[in-house]
């Protein structure tokens, strides 16, 4: 027998955490489920480096969130609104258009480029693509870059420079992807300038930190192999709209740069009354609830949570579905009345773009580079998002639209 009031569960945030929070938690009729995101759409951030190499247009990586939670057979609503605050002792979410209330409410709402103000022009002249805009306003950057070169042939050939700061796995993956990007591109269309420089500035002795071995060793090799230029120990500390000055005193030339030095929470966090770490993250509890209020979870980037042996896990897409799983479970659990699970959540693979059909991975304790890293990493992002828009194309039919549109 249903009961007569339904469990109203607020989500924020349509990433890649709070869709998986959602998909389990909708599996109970009992449970009313509203999505809010300030966006119309899913954006599969692991898919960015292919749409700025023109592997993938923005369609391929976008979800409309509208159709897929009307896809859903039980109590889904999707809102385009804006979160501005949230009251915790009244149980309210309060958007740019209505105040919400829930029983439980998970927060997900992911992180954003850091541009710190202590390095000048930073803001100014460095560009990130945590989000689909930035992205495609720097793609568009890239390519009219690549066109201005193929005008002036002939008449001179300066090189494009691009400087990449922060060499984690976004900076050495975007790094690859362009340099593979534009070597082909020259080379399929025989221009006679074909020069392009892009340098990777790395504050740590090695790229990659924290990752294993053989990944590192092989993403060295591929950067190597593509022409990437390497310099280790060493951060930017000023732009200006030609040029990075490095701590080392060496100045480079550049048409634009990508940071990936670092994230922070999305702006709605530093507005919340709830405990947060050094870094401005959300702390959580092993349950992954706030350690302020036990109807909140927290899943995603917008939080930090370690392992069984205390180490921080990486922000990825992976960690922030798995925490969506469980925060989900909890949730569950604690409307049954039943004891919270603790959290066991740990990587499960590292697959790392190097570039047009290469890639370097990890699954469990086996690794894999070359094309067939490529093809099981395009196998693992088309998967998802076939899942996914299966989901939505039933929420298309329900509104009497042809899904094939």
């Amino acid at each position: 027998m249903e009961n007569s009031q339904k469990n109203k569960i607020v989500i924020i945030g349509g990433g890649y955490g709070g869709l998986k929070a959602l998909q389990s938690l909708a599996k109970d009729p009992n449970n009313e489920i509203i999505l809010i995101d300030k966006n119309a759409f899913h954006f599969m951030q692991t898919d960015v480096y292919d749409l700025i190499a023109n592997e993938c247009d923005f369609s391929e990586m976008t979800l409309d969130l509208f159709t897929y939670c009307m896809g859903f057979d039980t109590d889904v609503t999707f809102l385009k609104q804006e979160v501005k605050s949230i009251d915790f002792k009244k149980k309210k979410v309060i958007s740019d258009v209505q105040r919400i209330t829930y029983d439980y409410l998970i927060i997900a709402v992911g992180a954003r480029t850091k541009f710190v103000d202590s390095i000048p022009g930073l803001k100014e002249y460095a560009h990130g693509i945590k989000t689909l805009h930035r992205a495609m306003y720097f793609k568009q950057k890239f390519e009219m870059s690549l066109f201005k070169k193929i005008e002036s042939e002939g008449v001179s050939c300066t090189p494009i420079s691009i400087v990449v700061a922060g060499a984690g796995l976004s900076g050495v993956e975007i790094a690859a992807q362009m340099a593979s990007f534009a070597k082909e591109f020259y080379e399929k269309h025989h221009f006679l300038c074909r020069k392009l420089n892009i340098v990777l500035v790395n504050s740590a002795d090695h790229i990659l930190k924290g990752l294993d071995k053989p990944l590192i060793k092989t993403s060295q090799k591929r950067l190597d192999a593509l022409g990437v230029t390497l310099k280790h120990d060493t951060r930017v500390v000023s732009l200006t709209q030609e040029s990075v000055q490095l701590s080392s005193g060496e100045v480079l030339d550049m048409d634009f740069m990508i940071f990936a030095g670092g994230i922070e929470p999305n702006g709605l966090v530093f507005n919340l009354e709830l405990t947060k770490n050094q870094f401005g993250f959300i702390e959580v509890n092993e349950y992954l609830q706030s350690v302020d209020y036990k109807d909140v979870f927290v899943v995603g980037d917008c939080t930090t949570i370690y392992d069984k042996n205390n180490k921080r896990l990486a922000p990825t897409a992976d960690i922030a579905e798995q925490m969506g799983i469980d925060a989900a479970k909890n949730i569950q659990n604690s409307i049954n009345k039943k004891p919270l699970k603790k959290h066991t959540i740990a990587s499960r693979g590292i697959l790392i773009a190097l570039g047009r059909r290469y890639a370097s991975a990890k699954i469990s304790n086996f690794f894999l580079h070359g094309f067939f890293a490529y093809v099981m990493k395009k196998l693992v992002e088309k998967s998802y998002f076939y899942l996914l828009d299966y989901r939505s194309v039933n929420g298309c039919k329900k509104i009497f639209c042809d899904p094939k549109d």
